[in-house]
């Protein structure tokens, strides 16, 4: 995926997801001087504010595929970025648009890489291109020797070198992309359901003393237009009610939301948040 000239983008548009992150984009965009900024916002998942931080706002059900790309290609909006998540519930129970069923019904796979990139290729037939937010996230990406919290044991920077090769493997089987380890063993391995109940079933798997490490990674020539490994107060909450030691994510390759709270829940709870370089 070649890297876009956000110079030339007058106007981006924002297909909005849950929580925070459409919203530091819009923010962030604005900032560096964005003229325009159109969101897609879905009923039960975009955050309200979203209506104070975008110029226009059309809000849609899940699955209205073609009502989003004439969201964006009716008010001169030429390419588009994705942020924040849709609740995996939501993904079943959703009732598609003719676009969006004919898209799926040529799918032979159904994942995140597939629906994500499926739904790009359409956006591009519209004229709309979807590119990576990266350029508007620099500030919330943390890079190499980032760190919260006490410093790792030995234990522990071994737990999070198995965690991370593990997480790799099976990002690539795009089944998840986390990994729940304690004194080298495996306790957990994200699926579906989240990351948010991956680590609590480590937690739980983990005994009375918890103390597992946990490892959240991006899958190897991830596609940075969509899916991007995100963490903030509620993953953070998630490891102190597991009692999770350790939050190991991939440097410059994961998004670190409501960063203040995250600095305070880590305190508070003796946890380490910490980057690790992403694999070769």
């Amino acid at each position: 995926m070649r890297p876009v000239d956000t110079s030339s983008i007058q106007s981006l548009g924002i297909i909005a997801g849950s929580r925070e992150l459409p919203l530091l984009i819009a923010r962030e965009a604005r900032r560096l001087g964005m003229s325009k900024i159109v969101a897609v916002a879905f009923q039960g998942e975009t955050s309200p504010e979203i209506d104070e931080v975008a110029d226009e706002v059309v809000w849609l059900r899940v699955g209205q595929l073609a009502k989003l790309i004439k969201a964006f290609s009716s008010r001169d909006v030429r390419h588009c970025v994705m942020a924040g998540q849709i609740a995996p519930k939501n993904l079943f129970e959703f009732r598609p648009d003719l676009k969006t069923a004919a898209m799926l019904f040529r799918l032979k796979e159904r994942n995140a890489h597939t629906i994500f990139g499926a739904i790009g290729d359409e956006l591009a037939k519209g004229g709309v291109e979807l590119v990576e937010a990266i350029p508007w996230l620099g500030q919330v990406m943390p890079g190499p020797g980032f760190r919260l919290g006490p410093g790792l044991t030995q234990q522990q920077q071994e737990d999070v070198a198995l965690g991370q090769r593990l997480a790799k493997e099976v990002s690539q089987l795009e089944i998840g992309q986390t990994v729940v380890v304690k004194e080298g063993t495996v306790l957990a391995v994200e699926g579906f359901e989240g990351t948010d109940d991956c680590l609590r079933r480590g937690g739980e798997l983990a005994g009375a003393k918890g103390g597992a490490v946990a490892v959240k990674v991006a899958k190897e020539n991830h596609d940075m237009r969509f899916d991007i490994p995100c963490i903030g107060r509620q993953t953070l909450e998630s490891c102190a009610a597991s009692k999770i030691a350790v939050l190991a994510v991939e440097s410059s390759k994961t998004i670190l939301l409501e960063r203040e709270e995250v600095e305070s829940l880590s305190q508070a709870n003796g946890i380490t948040v910490t980057t690790v370089v992403p694999s070769p």
